[in-house]
C-alpha cells in the first residue's frame, strides 16, 4: 500500500504516522532536507488526491493526518517485507525476529509466547 508511493511523499506520511497530525511547516521542519512549503503543499495535495492523507481546518491552517490506520498500515508494510525478504513466509520473519533476541527484553518474548499460544489456540491445536 504504503510502498507504491514515491520516496518523498512516502517520507511524508511516516512523519504523519510518527508525530501525528501536523502543519505544512511542521512537516517541512521535520523533513530531513529542506523543501518549500508550496512543494510540501503539492505532495500534500497528490496525497490527499490518491486518499493517503485528509486535512481539517485549525485556527493555524490545515492539520495533515493519514487516513489509514496505523495498525492497518503496519500490516501492510510487514506483509511487503514478509512476501519480499522472507518468501511469504512468516515463520521466516519471526525465525529471523528472534535471532535478534538479545535486543527483546523479557515482557517482549512472553508477549511473543502468548501470541503463539493463541494462534495455536485459533487453529485448534494444543
Amino acid at each position: 500500500m504504503l510502498s507504491k508511493l514515491p520516496p518523498r511523499e512516502r517520507q511524508i506520511v511516516d512523519i504523519l504516522y510518527e508525530r501525528g497530525p501536523l502543519l505544512v511547516a511542521d512537516i517541512c521542519d521535520a523533513l530531513p532536507d529542506q523543501l518549500s512549503g508550496s512543494a510540501v503543499r503539492a505532495m500534500l495535495k497528490r496525497l490527499e488526491d490518491k486518499g493517503y492523507v485528509q486535512r481539517a481546518d485549525s485556527d493555524r491552517g490545515y492539520l495533515y493526518s493519514p487516513t489509514v490506520a496505523d495498525s492497518v498500515a503496519k500490516t501492510s508494510a510487514l506483509s511487503d517485507i514478509v512476501r519480499v525478504f522472507f518468501n511469504g513466509s512468516a515463520a521466516g520473519a519471526a525465525t529471523a525476529l528472534l535471532g535478534m533476541s538479545d535486543k527483546l527484553d523479557t515482557s517482549e518474548l512472553d508477549r511473543l509466547e502468548q501470541m503463539i499460544a493463541q494462534a495455536r489456540k485459533a487453529k485448534g491445536e494444543k
